[in-house]
């Protein structure tokens, strides 16, 4: 699986710290004089790391230096840059590698940038061992600045002094939270020389007041009590990001200062600011406005597929909500056809009462007389009048109890049948079809 490699070379030592996410790290250390390359690739191998390798080199192999510059447009800050460079390193122009970062300044005061410089030997020669071990370099920066990609992504707006030891060296880095404002390689010999060399980086830097110190690295435990008694301020270990502070605690304690050096470098940015790799050797990484451009790239057919099943989800919407009101109406439109069909048998009943009126039958009378006549569990369905008689469509709980009945009616007479007698839902229905009885 591939993982963050971070490599810190030191006169030929190289420290070596894997990381994968957070969750896991492995450490070595390559001291092979001959041979470190095949050395460095034969470890890798070993232990299945894979990946580029982000390299850190020592703070004693290169220059640091704050350079003022008047206001201009970014297109000639390069070259003002690489102008200015040439009175302050010991090495021909053409041999000097450099990187640059500008530092916060008001916006009427000159342009404050932060240069390092190194050798071109010195950086060819790393990138060549790092390609020998059959490994692309990733980033090429300066093993100390990386450190406070360690520290909490957001804290306290204070001015730091933070010392590293790592051998006989210590690396002094100026932070103004987590901006590197200068950085020095000193060699003290005690506390108290050290504390003298923090007076004098604060002087050069132009930092007058209280700030915090911090101590990490070898024996920084036991420097620190000496270290806060010679410079009249407390000193404590750094506050790492708590992400970090258990592999801290896993690091080797006869190799902590170069360990964590290394974890530094595989921990720092993937574009880091003071990257002194050749822009033709750097991986492609996608910048803020690539990201945003493809991103938005990306988002549009995605637009395009939400506006497209909204408008499928809206259409749905409405036809569920027009097959609901189709069934609340359906209710409705049954109940004014039950209404029109007994209307319309209403009408029809008073249609055949009119017409019986009209032929000098007495239809009322003859309502009146079957209402007397006919059992309470009988219903009429239906009732024709005309000249030769009477028709009654209904149903009862006899049917046949109904032609005595009618029979003896002194209207009526010839009762009969006119179709078979059917039983349905416990009633039989029938038809009966009656003369009119003759007057004598």
């Amino acid at each position: 699986m591939p993982r963050r490699i971070g490599v810190f070379a030191d006169a030929g030592r190289l420290t070596v710290v894997a990381l994968r996410g957070r969750a896991a790290s492995e450490h070595f250390v390559v001291t092979d004089p001959g041979n470190p390359a095949m050395a460095l690739a034969a470890e890798l191998e070993a232990r299945g790391l894979i990946g580029a390798g982000r390299v850190g080199l020592d703070r004693g192999l290169v220059l640091v230096k704050v350079i003022r510059l008047p206001r201009a447009d970014g297109a000639r800050i390069e070259q003002m840059i690489g102008f200015e460079i040439e009175r302050h390193v010991p090495f021909a122009p053409e041999q000097t590698r450099f990187a640059w970062v500008e530092l916060p300044s008001g916006p009427a005061a000159s342009r404050s940038v932060l240069v390092v410089a190194a050798e071109g030997r010195t950086v060819d020669r790393t990138l060549a061992l790092i390609s020998t071990a059959r490994r692309r370099a990733a980033t090429l920066t300066v093993a100390c600045h990386e450190l406070p990609a360690l520290l909490p992504r957001s804290r306290p707006a204070r001015r730091t002094v933070w010392a590293h030891r790592h051998g006989d060296a210590v690396d002094l880095l100026l932070l103004a939270d987590r901006t590197l404002f200068l950085s020095r390689r000193v060699v003290p010999g005690d506390a108290v020389a050290l504390a003298r060399e923090i007076g004098r980086t604060l002087s050069v830097a132009g930092w007058v007041g209280s700030v915090d110190a911090w101590l990490s690295g070898d024996e920084a435990s036991a420097w620190r009590a000496d270290l806060a008694g010679s410079l009249g301020e407390p000193v404590s270990a750094p506050p790492y990001a708590a992400a970090w502070n258990r592999l801290i605690g896993t690091l080797p304690a006869d190799n902590e200062g170069a360990a964590l050096l290394a974890l530094a470098v595989a921990a720092g940015p993937h574009r880091p600011a003071l990257d002194l790799l050749p822009a033709a050797q750097r991986p492609w990484v996608p910048s803020r406005q690539q990201l945003v451009t493809a991103s938005l790239g990306a988002a549009a057919p995605l637009l395009g597929l939400g506006l497209a099943l909204a408008h499928v989800v809206q259409t749905e919407r409405y036809v569920a909500r027009v097959a609901h009101e189709i069934r609340r109406l359906d209710q409705e439109v049954k109940t004014v056809d039950g209404m029109a069909a007994a209307l319309a048998t209403r009408h029809g009943v008073l249609a055949a009462i009119e017409t019986a009126d009209r032929s000098r039958i007495h239809a009322v009378s003859l309502l009146h007389e079957l209402t007397e006549t006919l059992p309470m569990g009988a219903w009429l369905q239906g009732l024709t009048v005309d000249r030769q008689g009477v028709e009654l469509i209904g149903t009862a709980d006899g049917a046949s109890t109904l032609i005595p009945l009618l029979e003896a009616s002194r209207r009526l007479e010839r009762v009969e049948f006119t179709s078979p007698v059917t039983r349905a839902q416990g009633k039989e229905q029938f038809r009966i079809r009656a003369a009119w009885e003759r007057e004598d």
